[in-house]
């Protein structure tokens, strides 16, 4: 009964009903990334921040995004998935990575915004394309249009998690992430030894070039 209701909703009201659930889903990532890190305290800002970012653009740009490659690319052949993917992976996914590190950062309030995604976004997307065109092909393959951005933010859950490791503690790559999931105290541990030893290097040029 419940996921009948869902469907009907979905089909329905597909914007409203797609872009909330990505943003949740998204939000969710966040909170079980902090839950994993066993923090004393729930960061509810950075959640904010993420649910924000998921919104407003990933769940916005996925769902007019996903349309608009159905009707340039329409079908489930594997000539026309193949299209989709690849235009997928090339355009729409090095953008939605560089909004989250860079959205996130302008509404934390860093100076310098570009920070993270200078030093996490390529590790970031060439882990994405360990899990994303896979979950895409599925996507494209089995799922109907009106239902795609919502497959999307389920898929996203595991990827949020992944994003919001990496860019609080992480480097974008999936063995570090791995080791955290494995041992995250040593992990973040190893991770605030590598940060610090990073900025004391740039500190060192720094004073050199002055």
């Amino acid at each position: 009964m419940r996921r009948a209701v869902l469907k009907e909703a979905a089909k329905r009201f597909p914007w409203l009903a797609n872009v909330t659930l990505y943003g949740c889903l998204f939000a969710g990532g966040d909170l079980v990334h902090q839950l994993i890190a066993q923090k004393e305290h729930i960061d509810w800002k950075h959640t904010r921040n993420v649910a924000i970012v998921a919104i407003s653009f990933q769940g916005n740009f996925n769902y007019f995004w996903l349309r608009a490659l159905e009707r340039r690319f329409p079908g489930k052949s594997a000539g026309m998935v193949f299209r989709k993917l690849l235009l997928d992976q090339s355009f729409a996914s090095p953008l939605s990575t560089s909004v989250f590190y860079t959205g996130v950062s302008f509404l934390e309030g860093k100076e310098d915004i570009f920070e993270d995604w200078r030093e996490k976004f390529f590790n970031t997307w060439k882990t994405g394309l360990m899990y994303w065109p896979f979950m895409q092909f599925l996507n494209f393959v089995l799922m109907p249009l009106y239902m795609r951005t919502a497959f999307m933010g389920c898929c996203a859950f595991l990827w949020a998690t992944f994003l919001c490791f990496s860019r609080q503690n992480g480097d974008g790559t999936a063995a570090v992430a791995l080791a955290f999931v494995m041992d995250p105290r040593k992990t973040l541990e190893a991770m605030r030894e590598a940060r610090l030893e990073r900025k004391k290097q740039r500190a060192q040029r720094a004073q050199r070039e002055n």
